[in-house]
């Protein structure tokens, strides 16, 4: 299996425990606080290594105390930071509101992570020509995007595009293999609910696999010849913050190692139930074993 290159963003996340998330105006008050890894590149870069495969990642962080810790991990979990820049301003920071039955609320600050352009990516070919598939998110500017799609399929890369955060913007799906929107952007990139009329748009939009994330109903799947559903097994959520990230990895990994598209759907629903039953992005991804248990106990009962 090649390696897997993702590019995207570090972003040190803020995280906030609440009963229930606070409506428009409204305060709530927290009961636990803390400060740990995230953003979604990092956390795809993460559980790609965890989930059993080589990973890249091309990043951009500060001259921070954010940005030391950010590489520190990256070492320690094995990710190859050798395309990581660093720049004057504050690495990325978001904040997480998570309420008591694992739903959260969302919002960035992209930082350091803005300012991943076009030659840092021509800058980080070699590495990019030696990966089987490439991992882009939203969480960096249009134009870095946009270099990253050019330059995986110059080098005959599998690229799935997590369209995160979606913005509201129109998205441009040329080149891309496998397009993954959870629920809520899926909508706001489609304009309506109804799963068949939106995924045919986004396949028309150049999207080689249309893969909708529904959290505990699993996943829908549409490609020019096909449209099917993947369950997803029965857990307590605790946390859904990083799910889709692992998700996203988890398709990458088994897709990298030859998977159809159902069973690398099927691999992905499981290994991103796994890190909704417990707290926290980068503490909750999973491994290879995890994974591999979970399924074949599943498939025991």
């Amino acid at each position: 299996m090649k390696p897997i290159v993702v590019v995207g963003s570090y972003l040190t996340a803020v995280m906030m425990r609440v009963d229930r998330l606070p409506k428009t105006g409204e305060t709530v008050v927290g009961s636990r606080y803390r400060r740990v890894p995230g953003g979604k590149g990092s956390n795809q870069a993460v559980a790609v290594r965890r989930l059993g495969g080589k990973a890249s990642i091309v990043a951009c962080v500060g001259f921070d105390e954010d940005g030391d810790q950010a590489l520190a991990m990256w070492q320690r979990e094995g990710v190859d930071a050798s395309q990581v820049k660093r720049t004057p301003r504050h690495t990325g920071l978001g904040f997480v509101i998570v309420d008591c039955g694992g739903a959260n609320s969302i919002a960035i600050v992209p930082g350091a992570s803005w300012d991943l352009g076009p030659p840092d990516i021509g800058r980080a070919a070699g590495t990019i020509a030696l990966s089987g598939t490439m991992l882009i998110q939203l969480e960096v500017p249009p134009e870095t995007v946009a270099a990253a799609k050019r330059s995986a399929k110059e080098h005959g890369l599998t690229v799935i595009l997590n369209p995160a955060p979606s913005g509201g913007g129109a998205i441009d799906l040329s080149g891309v293999d496998v397009v993954t929107p959870n629920e809520e952007e899926f909508r706001v990139l489609t304009g309506g609910d109804d799963f068949e009329q939106g995924a045919r748009a986004l396949l028309s939009k150049g999207a080689k696999a249309v893969v909708v994330t529904l959290g505990s109903r699993g996943a829908r799947v549409m490609t020019q010849g096909d449209s099917y559903a993947v369950p997803a097994p029965s857990v307590k959520a605790v946390d859904t913050t990083g799910c889709g990230d692992v998700f996203n990895a988890a398709l990458a990994v088994a897709l990298g190692e030859g998977e159809p598209l159902r069973q690398a759907v099927r691999f992905a629903n499981y290994a991103g139930a796994l890190c909704a039953s417990k707290e926290e992005a980068v503490a909750a991804i999973p491994g290879r074993g995890e994974v591999d248990g979970f399924l074949r106990s599943d498939l025991l009962e």
